[in-house]
């Protein structure tokens, strides 16, 4: 199915399938525990290639890595973030690169709290993400934060953990990076996500399916 039709699908579903009942991901740091529930309604494609990541455990032994402050944000459109890679680092070519589910087609937007994937351009984005940490409208389709305008790929919400994501993103950073990175000591998947992920043979995921009626 295309990307369009991926949509459609997940926005004639959304009245059926309520948020409690979406995957959620947990990060276990140092500093503490973060759950995020992912929006696999209005992000399929994002979310299933996240819980892809997720379930063949290459997030344990990444870490959260660089952490964006506005006051001290050259860009000309300063943002909050933290960001975070695998255990192969940001540029980890992982499962390869995924299109770009823009904000602008799943109504979605960087507001504090979100997950969204880091990219250069449009259809790049692979394992390395971001949880926003104020809001932070430049990010969405159309924000001049990338040069391209096309933003970046929000997909889900933290649901706790949020005093965690605002620890890490004051620790102290030398040109945005953490002095210390914060490691991933356990990244772990609940809330059925097989309902969402097309599974292979093997059990693993492979992509994004329209969501099934739950049980």
């Amino acid at each position: 199915m295309s990307i369009t039709g991926l949509m459609l699908a997940a926005t004639l579903a959304v009245q059926s399938f309520p948020v409690f009942y979406q995957p959620r991901v947990t990060l276990r740091t140092e500093y503490g525990s973060i759950t995020v529930s992912l929006d696999a309604i209005h992000a399929p494609v994002t979310t299933c290639n996240f819980l892809r990541y997720v379930q063949r455990g290459h997030y344990p032994r990444g870490s959260f890595f660089r952490t964006v402050v506005s006051e001290t944000d050259p860009n000309p459109n300063p943002i909050d973030v933290i960001q975070a890679a695998s255990s192969h680092g940001p540029d980890d070519p992982g499962f390869g690169p995924i299109p770009l589910e823009r904000t602008r087609d799943t109504g979605l937007s960087h507001t504090a709290g979100t997950i969204s994937m880091a990219r250069d351009g449009p259809d790049t984005a692979t394992s390395s993400f971001f949880i926003v940490v104020k809001d932070s409208p430049s990010l969405d389709f159309g924000g001049a934060r990338n040069p391209d305008g096309q933003g970046f790929a929000a997909f889900g919400q933290v649901v706790a953990g949020m005093e965690t994501v605002q620890g890490i993103h004051s620790d102290p950073a030398m040109a945005e990076k953490l002095d210390d990175p914060v490691a991933f000591r356990q990244v772990y998947a609940t809330g059925g996500y097989s309902d969402w992920c097309e599974m292979g043979s093997d059990g693993f995921i492979v992509g994004p399916r329209r969501p099934a009626a739950p049980r």
